[in-house]
């Protein structure tokens, strides 16, 4: 295993601290770990040589590299189901209500990952409004890495995946994948989802203001200026009333955060 040096180690951190928000300022020997079988692997012999290259080129597919190995995409289909029952139950309701002229819901999965998170909005989207036609509800999801992004687009996932899904939903949405015991999400559900590359650390300037915002299990990198200057940007580009859901391992500062508490891990913006 490869040795990094403090100043090398300090290079890297700045560099994704102000280009990703990922403060790895407490992750030596994560970076360590993490790190040296790609760089050996790219035939270079050093941290130093390996940092080099990483500022002088900033090659997109390398950086990739970088943040895919120092952060974790785990997810699957229904986690943290407390913010799902609470979506179909609350949100939907009110935004049937509210948006009733119009039709038109703007919905965002912030960190979307593999794309378990948005798929599963797009179930329970096409479960709540199944008798109520003519309402768009394609939602947004984004994330920062092309090769998880990938993979939500092929949209093909291990049935083990699939364990905390509503009863039957497993054979109405899914159909039976290129492997045994894998599932391919239908295409009523997928065409229901728009995935784009974006990064949270830029300005959000998209077409529509949102209703809804989940941003789960991202901020737990970020610092607190960091996270407090995040949300203050998801706060701006929301409509009255939306609702901000994060991780229930992270939370917002109460004394800083524009948004009224909900319960715990949600948030919602004055009406």
């Amino acid at each position: 295993m490869l040795d990094i040096s403090t100043k090398d180690f300090n290079r890297l951190v700045t560099f994704m601290k102000s280009s990703y928000g990922i403060d790895l300022s407490k992750k030596r020997q994560l970076i360590v770990g993490r790190l040296s079988n790609t760089i050996t692997g790219m035939g270079m012999s050093s941290f130093t040589e390996y940092v080099d290259h990483i500022l002088r080129t900033k090659d997109p597919s390398d950086v990739e590299t970088l943040i895919n190995k120092l952060t974790t995409n785990y997810t699957f289909f229904m986690r943290e189901r407390e913010h799902f029952d609470f979506f179909q139950h609350t949100i939907l309701p009110w935004l049937e209500q509210s948006r009733q002229s119009k039709k038109v819901l703007s919905i965002w999965s912030a960190a979307c990952s593999s794309g378990e998170e948005p798929y599963t909005m797009s179930m329970i989207l096409k479960e709540y409004f199944a008798n109520k036609p003519g309402w768009d509800t394609r939602l947004l999801a984004t994330d920062i890495s092309q090769e998880v992004l990938q993979t939500a687009q092929n949209a093909e996932y291990p049935e083990e995946s699939l364990k905390d899904l509503p009863k039957g939903w497993k054979q109405k949405y899914f159909r039976k994948g290129s492997a045994p015991g894998q599932y391919v999400v239908a295409p009523e559900i997928k065409n229901n989802v728009i995935f784009r590359t974006f990064n949270l650390m830029d300005p959000i300037r998209f077409k529509l203001k949102f209703d809804v915002i989940f941003c789960r299990n991202v901020m737990i990198y970020f610092d607190q200026a960091t996270k407090d200057a995040l949300v203050k940007r998801m706060y701006d580009a929301s409509n009255p009333g939306a609702y901000l859901l994060i991780g229930h391992s992270e939370g917002l500062n109460k004394t800083t955060t524009p948004y009224d508490y909900v319960m715990p891990a949600t948030y919602r913006k004055k009406l």
